[in-house]
This record gives C-alpha cells, structure tokens and sequence, in this order.
C-alpha cells in the first residue's frame, strides 16, 4: 500500500508565492509519480490542512504530512501535530525542511559569484518559537561553511534580531541571502530593506527542495516499518 503524502506549506496572498509552492509540489510529483500527494495550507490560503487531512483520511489508511516549511516553530509543532494527534497511529509528520545543507547548497547557488562579497547576511521571516530561531542559526552556519564568508541572521519579524539592525551593524561589502521559500509581501520587505546591497531571490522550487521533501517523507516511511 502506497502511504499518501499530505505536503504543509504556509500560504500567502501573493500569487507569485502560491505558483512557487505549487511548481514545487509539482515537482515532488515529477519525481516520485507513484505516491499521492496533495497541498495544505496551515495559513492564508486554502484549502486549509486540517481539512485536506480529513478528506484524504476517508480514503487513505495512512499519511506523512511534510512540512513545506524552513523551520520548526508554531506551525509545525502546533498546527501540524495537532494532524497527527487527531489520527493516532494513521498519521504521520516529519521536521521541517531546514536546517539542511541542502538549503545552504541552493542560497550559494543563488549568491553566485563570492569575489565581492565579504559578508552574507541571512534574511529570515523570524519566529517567536525559539527552536525555529536555534535553526535558521543551524542555517546560517551550514551557509557560512558553504561560501566561506561570516553568515549572521536578521529576522523580518518575531524574536531575534532585526534584518534592519544586522545589516546597520555588518561591515564590508554585504549580500543577503533570502531564507524564505517563495515570494511575497517577506520576500519584497527583504529587498526594500537591503537598500543597495545585492539580494537573492527566494528559494523557490528548486528539484533539490523537492528531493528534500521526498526524503523527509522517505524517513518517515522507515521509521514507521523500525515501529512496527
């Protein structure tokens, strides 16, 4: 029996955004046609997860809910456990896509050209989960390993530090780095904040994310077969 993927993404107004998540799970689906997979929104947008979950559950036995998320904070430790809690031993949920390396892989590529960059400031959307905060930190450290550059985090909202303070107070010739999955009211805050440092473009639906996705849900699929 094939186990359905139920990907969590957060939503957004901006149809940029939406296209982004969609051409990812797209992708997802490129690469592994033999598993369902649908889309939820824990936010914003629709369908809305605990819904999605409840229609896939009347026809499936089992499902993995992966988060399209980059960090660990309320959505995933709230929201999309509440999913598995309302299916005990039927539903499954795996960590969040970040921190990995294969994030960092995609914002280097991103960076492009490292010659006149010293310093690379990583641009969140911030959290008041301090776990989510601890792994966009794990992040900026597996970026800096990346590129060989000091990584620090500044944040659009929630706790932590600022974009705007990290970037007033980083010296030298300075690119951020745009830790956010698709675009969006985030995405355009990042830049008007840059000001005349070079940023880079969100993450976006690279097959590299979805190969991500696909493990997370692979891991799942393992841990459950160990279970049992």
């Amino acid at each position: 029996m094939t186990i359905d993927l139920i990907a969590a993404a957060h939503g957004t107004a901006d149809p940029r955004g939406i296209a982004t998540v969609h051409e990812l799970v797209r992708e997802m689906g490129r690469q592994r046609p033999d598993i369902p997979i649908s889309l939820g929104f824990v936010d914003v947008d629709v369908p809305a997860l605990p819904g999605l979950v409840s229609r896939v559950m009347a026809d499936a036995g089992e499902a993995v809910v992966v988060p399209l998320l980059l960090s660990s904070g309320y959505h995933v430790h709230v929201d999309i456990a509440a999913e598995a809690a309302r299916y005990p031993g039927r539903v499954d949920t795996v960590a969040a896509l970040g921190p990995d390396p294969v994030l960092a892989d995609v914002m280097a590529d991103h960076l492009g050209d490292l010659r006149r960059i010293d310093r690379v400031v990583l641009a969140a959307a911030g959290s008041s989960d301090r776990r989510a905060l601890a792994d966009c930190t794990e992040t900026a450290r597996l970026l800096s390993r990346r590129v060989n550059r000091p990584v620090e985090v500044g944040y659009i909202s929630g706790a932590g530090e600022h974009l705007t303070s990290v970037l007033a107070r980083t010296p030298g010739r300075v690119a951020v780095a745009t830790y956010l999955l698709a675009p969006g009211f985030f995405a355009d805050k990042v830049h008007r904040l840059a000001a005349h440092r070079p940023v880079t473009p969100p993450l976006g639906a690279d097959p590299r994310i979805a190969t991500l996705s696909l493990t997370r849900y692979q891991a799942a699929l393992r841990q459950t077969a160990l279970a049992v």
